[in-house]
């Protein structure tokens, strides 16, 4: 693209990461070409970080972590549409067959041949440039930032999550983890009609977070009281579940949204099966960022209190490092430079 060159944050090994020059990816058909604007960094890139794997996915060689993303299209590949050029747009992260069983259903979440920014062994989108499928890139309000536009990656996972919940409007629910995905579940089950919403974590300091800059009820994990309809535990802590399963009513559903241990044999399975308590996972999420998107530009959900410190490309190492250390710091945002930043290409 015009001599423009295209730097990445490339995690070298566990605990490393260096900035090295990639080649501009040139968009193929139906694809389109983002410049990214702002990547904020989830738990998982923390987790690949420091131990290189999750589950069963394996850091193997050199990675670009980021998956949660915003930029401008710059490019199209044959058969996008060229009016899209200059489109402020949120990246959804995962690439699937649209052939099979899942994909053809609507749960393309679940395709087993899923291509997914930053999880190996494929490249994320800390970079300048990244292509995509054009149907992955949505577009974004004018009035809804970039920061604010990486953050739909999030909340979608909390859309999708609540929809699992089946939450149509009056329930009572309850969110273990103030984590970012535990406030985000807690704001989208209140626009979906929670008549109240309940977070409890065992940290003192996300209690009073997530009341005062999110404007949720929140408890310490060992104070929570009270029957509920519905428990999202996002935590991913086996203490939690345990304790969310055993305060609902009959009749209700829990919603495994954190991820935790692989195996766990505490389960209160006789108690939930006389209380007929159903229990669900959620993966990721499938055809939720319309909604997102729709919350981010509503003002309904607080996102701008999720970001507690910002960087450069650069300075990619710096932001895991203090992320990953400093529990206070929901989500890091790591900005693209200005360099070669004002060029636009149709070719």
């Amino acid at each position: 693209m015009n001599g423009q060159t295209n730097t990445a944050a490339v995690m070298t090994s566990v605990g490393a990461i260096e900035v090295a020059e990639r080649p501009v990816p040139r968009p193929g058909a139906g694809e389109v070409l983002v410049r990214i604007h702002t990547v904020t960094v989830c738990g998982s890139d923390i987790h690949y970080f420091e131990h290189g794997r999750i589950a069963d996915f394996v850091v193997d060689g050199p990675i670009i972590l980021g998956h949660e993303a915003s930029g401008t299209i710059v490019n199209v590949g044959s058969g996008a549409d060229p009016g899209r050029i200059g489109q402020r747009v949120a990246l959804e992260p995962g690439i699937s067959c649209r052939t099979c069983r899942h994909c053809l259903e609507g749960r393309y979440n679940l395709c087993p041949s899923m291509a997914f920014h930053a999880t190996p062994p494929y490249d994320g989108a800390l970079q300048t440039f990244v292509a995509l499928p054009a149907h992955l890139a949505h577009p974004v309000p004018d009035d809804v930032s970039f920061e604010r536009a990486a953050l739909v990656e999030p909340l979608a996972v909390a859309v999708q999550a609540c929809r699992r919940a089946r939450l149509r409007g009056g329930e009572r629910v309850l969110v273990a983890g103030a984590g970012a995905i535990g406030l985000l579940c807690a704001q989208v089950a209140a626009s979906m009609g929670a008549a109240e919403v309940v977070v409890t974590d065992t940290d003192p300091g996300r209690v009073e977070t997530a009341k005062a800059a999110f404007g949720v009820q929140a408890v310490l994990a060992d104070e929570v009281q009270g029957d509920f309809d519905c428990f999202l535990e996002c935590s991913g802590a086996n203490r939690a579940l345990v304790t969310g399963l055993r305060i609902l009513r009959p009749g209700s559903v829990a919603v495994l949204v954190g991820m935790g241990q692989q195996e766990m044999s505490e389960l209160p399975l006789g108690w939930m099966l006389v209380r007929e308590i159903s229990l669900l996972t959620t993966f990721r999420y499938a055809n939720a960022y319309p909604a997102a998107i729709a919350l981010a530009a509503s003002g309904q959900i607080r996102l701008d209190g999720l970001i507690g410190a910002s960087f450069s490309l650069e300075d990619s190492a710096a932001a895991f490092n203090q992320a990953r250390t400093n529990k206070k710091i929901l989500r890091s945002a790591i900005r693209m430079q200005a360099r070669g930043m004002g060029m636009t290409c149709a070719g």
